[in-house]
């Protein structure tokens, strides 16, 4: 099936009913996007698919064929995206395993919402768990990265 990954064209000879995110990863070496619950109910595997946030846990990769999926790793190659660049300038990260599905679902409201409220931002980030707790810097580095203030609540 041919599927275009972070701009690149790819041909795999994958199961279609394989998930987007075992191809990813034992396929191609992707190995950013990260398996955490296998359920789709924490977003450690966030991933776009044509420009929209989906769990690679559960998409099968028939759904992805003649599509386009980007991965961290496609976000910014060197790391240059706003979104980076703010998630380490707040420190945001502790543990850091859940951050590149927290970055790829803000990218995706970033590109809807330039400008986001809190109120966009807590419901497009909710199904994105953290278990270091870091709620309130992934807000702060979103905003940063938006260029909107953070001033502690809507507005």
């Amino acid at each position: 099936m041919k599927v275009k990954i972070n701009g690149v064209e790819k041909t795999l000879d994958v199961d279609p009913e394989m998930p987007l995110l075992w191809a990813l990863r034992d396929v191609l070496g992707l190995t950013g996007t990260k398996y955490g619950c296998g359920e789709a109910l924490c977003g450690s595997c966030t991933v776009h698919l044509d420009g929209h946030a989906v769990r690679a846990c559960v998409t099968p990769m028939r759904r992805v064929e003649g599509h386009a999926v980007t991965t961290i790793e496609g976000l910014s190659p060197d790391g240059g995206h706003p979104l980076q660049k703010a998630w380490l300038e707040l420190r945001v990260p502790q543990c850091g395993y859940c951050q590149t599905g927290q970055i790829m679902t803000a990218a995706a409201l970033l590109s809807i919402k330039p400008k986001p409220t809190d109120t966009d931002i807590d419901q497009s980030m909710a199904g994105n768990i953290c278990r270091c707790g870091t709620y309130t810097r992934i807000r702060a580095a979103i905003k940063k990265a938006a260029g909107v203030p953070d001033d502690g609540g809507d507005k």
